[in-house]
């Protein structure tokens, strides 16, 4: 079948589906909330909703683990569900703390209590975590059953020692420096499958796919904390030199620290950058891709031949999107990676 017949069949079928659509969704149309759709499926949550079937929400309960003023609570987030209370606490509606399990306080005010809670974001890590040590481990188990010297990994292995050596001698050899670049490659490494693997699996829309990891900014300031730690923990002197007391005029430092604190600044902007530039390209992705699918529903009530084209146009571009998000996700562990590697390679240099 040629394409444009194809997608002369998808428009038909999207203008029959349209008239039911319109008929059964026009008074719930004028209650869709854009902004709630896009930051719902984005933001945290106490339980892992996977589907909704016939009216009802099929959603994973997660272990919430609360210390409030009576005490610790642990239970599971199903008892919170659909506004319920239990053991004095209740999931926020609205105001500064909404969606996040809070008590009342002495004058009836929500209260934020000590939350360790294992969160929708969490979970997923933890899954990440289990899923990137079975890789490795499974890679290198094939290297202890076999000898590389007289026969190249196949598959999946293959593809992954082509990734990895890629990073290594890519990235991670010419941005920290041959002497040094063996003592960070650990981490270096761990970093680039650990962000690349989280930003596939934020592109799944089913479990245990779909949580917004990489896209809290939560996550990508820790991410960047580490890699601050390992520039300046392991920084050598001569790093130091050129941060306290570098070679410029002597009126650029003293007695005004100009340059001193031009350089001090620098030291907190580049894991500031890490974080930001993470954070912000993983949740336009998610946006975009949230946002046309809005388009479906938000054009309803316009009729059901407008609604079908719409739907024909925001599915195409929602593909499109999609595939350029698994671009994306690349890039941005990618980038993460050099840039980490070259703020390392900096701290590591030796005196011109």
């Amino acid at each position: 079948m040629r394409w444009w017949k194809v997608i002369l069949l998808m428009v038909s079928m999207m203008l029959c589906l349209g008239v039911p659509a319109q008929a059964g969704n026009e008074a719930s149309s004028a209650e869709i909330d854009v902004a709630d759709i896009l930051f719902g499926h984005t933001s945290d949550g106490y339980g892992w909703h996977v589907t909704t079937w016939k009216g009802h929400h099929v959603t994973i309960p997660l272990p919430c683990i609360v210390h409030s003023s009576t005490g610790w609570h642990v239970f599971m987030s199903s008892k919170l569900g659909h506004g319920h209370e239990y053991e004095g606490l209740y999931i926020a509606e609205e105001g500064r703390y909404e969606g996040k399990i809070v008590e009342d306080g002495p004058a009836g005010e929500p209260v934020r209590p000590f939350d360790i809670s294992i969160t929708k974001n969490v979970a997923s890590l933890m899954i990440t975590a289990v899923l990137l040590i079975a890789i490795i481990l499974g890679v290198a188990r094939w290297y202890r059953k076999n000898d590389a010297t007289e026969a190249a990994p196949g598959g999946f292995t293959g593809l992954m020692e082509m990734m990895i050596m890629m990073v290594n001698d890519e990235i991670i050899k010419p941005s920290v420096g041959e002497k040094e670049y063996r003592k960070y490659a650990p981490y270096l490494l761990t970093a680039f499958f650990f962000i690349f693997l989280c930003n596939l699996l934020g592109l799944v829309p089913f479990f245990p796919g779909g949580a917004n990891v990489t896209g809290n900014i939560a996550v990508t300031m820790v991410l960047a904390l580490f890699t601050f730690f390992a520039i300046n923990l392991f920084g050598n002197k001569h790093y130091w030199k050129e941060i306290l007391w570098p070679d410029v005029p002597l009126f650029l430092k003293f007695p005004i620290p100009i340059m001193q604190t031009i350089e001090l600044f620098g030291v907190i902007s580049k894991p500031f950058s890490l974080m930001v530039r993470l954070f912000a390209n993983i949740m336009a992705g998610h946006m975009m891709v949230l946002g046309l699918v809005s388009v479906i529903f938000v054009t309803v009530k316009l009729g059901p031949v407008i609604n079908g084209s719409m739907t024909v146009i925001a599915m195409l571009f929602g593909l499109v999107i999609n595939a350029l998000e698994l671009l994306v996700a690349f890039i941005q562990a990618y980038v993460f990676t050099m840039l980490s590697a070259v703020f390392i390679g900096m701290s590591r240099q030796e005196e011109h």
